[in-house]
């Protein structure tokens, strides 16, 4: 869970429970049991019990005899959370366009405490082996559009963030040094754009750019991944200029909506 806040403030620790209780069960697909709820939330049988049967009554849950499991009503609060962002459809048409002019998936991101989280997602015409959905989060490290999201802090707020991290070896080329994070994180906020190869899943590449508020700042940011059929001068010469102009475009785009 998040830092709490300050110990003068009203802090409800029943909803804390079970929004722990809502994670658990959205990291297993398949569902949970009673006992492996409890076991993975540190919680006893019996409080984890009345949490997942609150759960069920609301409608976020389901219960097959067996295991309790998620229903399609939690997808309502990350519903609200996407229209109140309005991003994802100002720039749906513009990642659109830019997958089919180079063929590849195209996705806009935005940072969540210590993950990318992908809000809009266009699918190309050559199919990459990962599966990766809107919703879907990751650890912001290893990936393009995290890099580009993480040079958006300033060295006040990257500093905490390296120290806290779980630097995880995903594949043979994922960089886990923090100081050689550092060196890649403010490289890609000096230059405004980074390749991430192969350093979440082993044959899979990206490149992103930033999306820039009225003020500068990084809101979002916009990537191609493709695999390790595309070359690292293609994506540079070729996949660039088109993405940092649709990230213009998408940056064009959201200040206009939210005008003067």
């Amino acid at each position: 869970m998040a830092d709490r806040p300050a110990a003068d403030l009203p802090f409800v620790q029943s909803l804390e429970r079970g929004l722990e209780v809502l994670h658990t069960l959205s990291d297993e697909p398949s569902g949970l049991t009673l006992a492996e709820t409890a076991q993975r939330t540190g919680m006893t049988r019996a409080a984890a019990r009345r949490f997942l049967l609150t759960l069920v009554e609301l409608g976020y849950a389901g219960f097959d005899g067996r295991q309790f499991s998620l229903r399609p009503r939690v997808l309502e609060l990350g519903r609200a959370y996407l229209s109140s962002l309005h991003l994802p459809d100002l720039a749906l048409p513009a990642l659109e366009q830019l997958a089919s002019e180079v063929r590849e998936t195209t996705s806009l991101t935005v940072l969540d405490d210590d993950e990318i989280v992908y809000v809009a997602r266009v699918s190309g015409v050559r199919i990459l082996t990962v599966t990766i959905t809107v919703g879907t989060r990751v650890p912001a490290y290893a990936t393009s559009t995290g890099r580009i999201l993480l040079g958006g802090l300033d060295d006040g707020e990257l500093e905490p963030y390296l120290a806290r991290a779980d630097l995880r070896q995903y594949t043979a080329d994922t960089t886990t040094s923090p100081e050689r994070l550092v060196q890649e994180i403010r490289r890609a906020r000096r230059q405004g754009w980074t390749i991430v190869d192969q350093e979440l899943e082993q044959g899979l590449r990206s490149i992103a750019a930033p999306v820039h508020d009225p003020e500068g700042r990084v809101v979002a940011a916009v990537n191609i991944s493709t695999t390790t059929r595309t070359s690292l001068e293609t994506m540079r010469d070729s996949w660039l200029p088109r993405l940092r102009a649709t990230a213009l475009h998408i940056g064009t785009e959201y200040a206009a909506h939210r005008g003067p």
